[in-house]
């Protein structure tokens, strides 16, 4: 389908220009938006006429974007959200909940203003642009953190996510130097006992030897008594 645009479009063209673009896109997008018409005799007829107040309102429009861009590109917004300890967020953080977020810090935005592939599914800082007019576009930092404390230390350049896994690390090792000692103390104790039965076993004839000497000499004695009996 051919279309007039009736505002700059990236990648496609300048307010004025004729294109050719998909009907899809056309019907979806470009002409219930408003930023371009049917590339017809009449519309065409009609575009030449109104082109003097489209540009002066499209001028007009773009000194606002630019008076917002002097105020917000640059800017940080901190998105708090919980995750696993490798930093992988339990949901995602999506254009709508960038574009809240900015409308609630005083900047007026929908969300298909904010230019995000994909949804930000990490901890850490994030560079997202925000489409406020056709020529003018901005560049906030969204940072995703778990609590304000990390968000702060992320801003100062710490890998928090890194730290996380560092005290895993170290929590690992502690488990595994204790399961030693642990083994290494069963092992004396184990060898003790061992000593302490052989020792005992080497101490028994020992103990039982003046018992026999005694009844042998019991048994001596009640021999002579009956000789001298007899006698």
């Amino acid at each position: 389908m051919q279309v007039v645009l009736l505002e700059r479009i990236a990648k496609l063209g300048q307010m004025g220009d004729v294109v050719t673009v998909k009907d899809g896109y056309a019907r979806n997008f470009l002409l219930p938006q408003g930023k371009a018409l049917r590339a017809n005799k009449s519309n065409l007829e009609r575009f030449e006429q109104d082109r003097a107040q489209l540009e002066a309102r499209n001028l007009e429009r773009k000194q606002d974007a630019e008076a917002v861009h002097a105020k917000l590109d640059g800017q940080s917004f901190v998105v708090i959200r919980s995750s696993g300890d490798t930093g992988q967020l339990y949901g995602s953080v999506t254009p709508r909940d960038i574009a809240d977020l900015l409308s609630a810090g005083g900047f007026d935005t929908a969300r298909n203003q904010v230019v995000l592939s994909q949804p930000i599914k990490n901890l850490g800082l994030h560079t997202v642009a925000v489409n406020l007019h056709p020529e003018v576009t901005s560049s906030v930092i969204v940072n995703v953190a778990r609590t304000e404390d990390e968000a702060e230390r992320q801003a100062a350049g710490e890998d928090v996510t890194g730290e996380q896994q560092d005290e895993d690390e170290a929590m690992d090792l502690d488990a595994v130097f204790e399961e030693g000692v642990s083994a290494d103390i069963s092992e004396d104790e184990a060898e003790e006992t061992a000593e302490e039965t052989v020792e005992a076993a080497e101490e028994a004839p020992a103990e039982e030897a003046p018992v026999e000497e005694a009844a042998e000499e019991a048994a001596d004695s009640e021999a002579d008594t009956e000789e001298a009996s007899k006698d």
